[in-house]
């Protein structure tokens, strides 16, 4: 069963441009090759932390949403476990809600 899955990382702020899209890209096909579809990215860009990361005070937010199994999960953050690029990183599982055929829905 495939599941919608949001998970937002953070890069470490002294990353340049060229290595954010590699690591961008980097967990792009991880969970590609490991079944997620529908993938959307943004790069939030660099914002300041509400607190202290690793000595940093500033990061660099992306967003990843996308369809898979949750086995993708444990695959990619162990990958960002290991990185010394992603600085933390938190997946939520998203609530869909899907209309049952032949409800209207009615605008108040």
């Amino acid at each position: 069963m495939t599941t919608v899955y949001e998970t937002m990382y953070i890069l470490r702020p002294d990353l340049g441009d060229e290595q954010v899209v590699q690591q961008i890209a980097k967990y792009e096909n991880l969970i590609r090759e490991h079944g997620a579809e529908n993938i959307e990215i943004q790069n939030r860009g660099k914002r300041r932390l509400a607190y202290e990361i690793q000595r940093h005070r500033d990061g660099i937010y992306i967003q990843l949403n996308y369809t898979g199994p949750g086995t993708v999960i444990a695959i990619m953050e162990r990958g960002m476990r290991l990185s010394e690029e992603v600085i933390r990183y938190m997946t939520v599982k998203q609530e869909v809600h899907q209309e049952k055929p032949g409800q209207e829905v009615v605008a108040a």
